[in-house]
């Protein structure tokens, strides 16, 4: 889910869509039918001045952006789109009681997206934009910038022959990659680009007068004829080849995989059974992603099980300015099973040629198929992309070790815990600082379990969204109190026993009177309770964390003991790293108590 400055402003603003609906705009009326019924009212011109006031000042920002833009000063121009979507957020105004503001709005916010994440398909329409709003940019300008975004982007080297700008032209799709956002982006490197580069040493290839890669190579076609796996597959040296490699100097990849794996599998399995794919086909995830939601390729594939967008959309999975739904749990999990059904089917139950189109696309592979003359993998593997050659006999390795690691010596390796929380469907455009408050937890753990999220606000719609497990019916209580008019203009605090609306009202700067109208009929403060937002606010119970981010670095993972009374936050602090981060490497909640002596990885 890519983070774009473009909607900063959301994180502490309510979208305009639920705005209290006691603004009152002037209608024309008349006492008579004398023709008084074309005479504005001083309350409609008013209004219409304030609105085109608004749509004026949105436009004058946005047109120095365009110019930031021209001059390749893309965080300036970032900056310049953020002010002119608050001149919206920020009038005061329902903006969808008038169709031009709301049109404009709608426009205003699709183009800066399509000139953040550019596409040759869609792009950024600034003509219409201007039309729509009024602004009366150039139309040589706007032409102009919709081509500069997309020359922007770093190209796509055919040569690479990497498997995704493969599937992109094979599917008919470009991929959106190279230079997009105008501020860096927040991802976790695919494992598919060092892949891409990877090439096995000799004595990884090695396999004769080795006992134990025999011995190993023995076991492979052993489990193969005894269909052990739940499918089955050719048998070829190069997967053994690379059960040496994981064994070797992949290891470190190796093992976090599978510590990871315990996050995501267990829903895997379920899905793929579900829509009729073996199960041990879900560890193609490990490859495509080592289990991380946000891991982004350079060809714009994103995601668990990395999608990049047409092939997306093939399968249902939304790319719009608020959600990107490749990087969802459930979503992109049975969109993959789906794929790599319909693949299987193409190649007449072939899973080897099926794992093979989900690299490449399925065009290079019916390519290779007609060089070859016989729908073989290993047969038509000379014709296929380099990276889609390693890649298969990796999977095959990686379901292999995964099924016995005791015998690859992977045996010490204890699966994360399953990544465990509850849904809900939250009302539109809800600020996902307000589920923070409600379910205990912090933005920042609410978006690395929601993913698919562009920003800290729900989408226009009503949205399933993720919380920390048991903290539902906290969330559903909450939202009962909040009337919809006011719902991100509040903040909640938990009280404490004994605490009385006036020691509520000391440390929040927020009056008796106030707190006793935003929760009307309880008698005394008990659970959670509404502050309204104000100017004078000082203080609730939540405080968002200031730690920053760090990425798992393969290789680079501790492995530490905690200590009577420890939780997840007090480990993470003791070293220096995010609790969050250290809570989700290992499956776990930032408050999770820890018994003496259990592990905990440092990532």
């Amino acid at each position: 889910m890519i983070k774009s400055r473009l909607f900063k402003v959301l994180n502490t603003t309510a979208f305009l869509f639920f705005i209290s609906n006691s603004f009152v705009f002037g209608q024309v009326t008349g006492s008579s039918a004398s023709g008084r019924d074309n005479i504005k009212t001083q309350e409609v011109e008013q209004s219409e001045a304030r609105y085109n006031q608004i749509a004026n000042d949105a436009g004058r920002y946005f047109k120095q952006g365009l110019l930031n833009i021209q001059d390749n000063r893309r965080p300036q121009a970032g900056e310049d789109f953020d002010k002119s979507i608050e001149v919206f957020l920020l009038s005061g105004v329902n903006v969808q009681s008038n169709q031009k503001l709301r049109e404009c709005y709608s426009q205003l916010t699709e183009t800066i997206y399509r000139m953040e994440f550019p596409s040759d398909k869609q792009q950024a329409n600034i003509r219409s934009l201007s039309a729509t709003c009024g602004w009366n940019v150039e139309n040589d300008l706007a032409d102009k910038i919709a081509k500069l975004v997309l020359t922007n982007q770093t190209p796509i080297n055919p040569a690479d022959s990497t498997v995704l700008a493969a599937a992109a032209v094979a599917n008919g799709t470009q991929p959106d990659g190279g230079q997009v956002g105008f501020n860096e982006q927040k991802f976790e490197v695919s494992p598919l680009d060092d892949l891409a580069k990877l090439e096995l040493l000799p004595e990884e290839k090695q396999i004769e007068n080795n006992p134990v890669a025999e011995q190993q190579y023995q076991y492979i076609q052993y489990a193969v004829s005894n269909k052990s796996l739940g499918f089955t597959f050719q048998v070829h040296p190069m997967i053994q080849q690379f059960v040496n490699y994981y064994q070797g100097r992949g290891r470190a990849t190796m093992s976090t995989g599978l510590h990871r794996s315990g996050m995501f599998m267990r829903m895997a399995r379920r899905i793929f059974r579900e829509e009729g794919v073996p199960e041990n086909v879900a560890w193609l995830g490990q490859v495509e992603s080592a289990w991380k939601p946000q891991a982004l390729s350079w060809a714009a594939a994103s995601g668990l099980w990395q999608f990049i967008p047409g092939t997306g959309a093939r399968y249902g999975l939304r790319r719009t300015a608020h959600i990107d739904e490749r990087n969802s749990f459930e979503q992109a999990t049975r969109a993959s099973a789906k794929y790599l059904k319909f693949l299987a089917n193409r190649y007449n139950g072939n899973w080897e040629l099926a794992m093979a189109g989900y690299n490449s696309g399925e065009g290079n592979v019916d390519r290779a198929i007609r060089r070859a003359g016989v729908a073989n993998f290993w047969v038509a593997y000379p014709y296929l992309p380099k990276e889609t050659r390693d890649y298969v006999p990796n999977i095959l390795a990686t379901i292999l070790i995964a099924n016995n690691p005791n015998q690859y010596g992977f045996g010490h390796v204890r699966p994360a815990q399953q990544l465990m929380y509850d849904q809900i469907r939250v009302p539109p455009s809800t600020n996902l600082s307000l589920l923070a408050q409600a379910s205990d937890t912090s933005v920042e753990y609410l978006r690395y379990l929601n993913p698919e999220l562009r920003s800290n606000v729900s989408p226009p719609e009503p949205y399933i969204v993720r919380v920390p497990a048991g903290k539902s019916n906290d969330v559903v209580a909450v939202f009962r109190k909040l009337p919809a008019s006011s719902r991100n203009a509040v903040a909640v605090t938990k009280t404490a026993a004994g605490e009385t609306w006036q020691n509520i009202a000391n440390r929040t700067g927020v009056s008796v009177e106030q707190l006793q109208a935003a929760n009307a009929g309880a008698v005394a403060p008990k659970g959670k309770i509404v502050v309204p937002k104000g100017n004078n606010v000082r203080q609730t119970s939540y405080a968002r964390p200031t730690t920053q981010t760090v990425q798992p670095q393969v290789g680079g993972v501790r492995t530490v003991k905690a200590q009577n009374g420890d939780t997840v936050a007090k480990v993470a602090q003791r070293y220096g790293a995010s609790p969050v981060e250290v809570a989700k490497f290992n499956g776990l909640l930032i408050g999770s108590s820890l018994s003496a002596g259990r592990e905990i990885k440092i990532p």
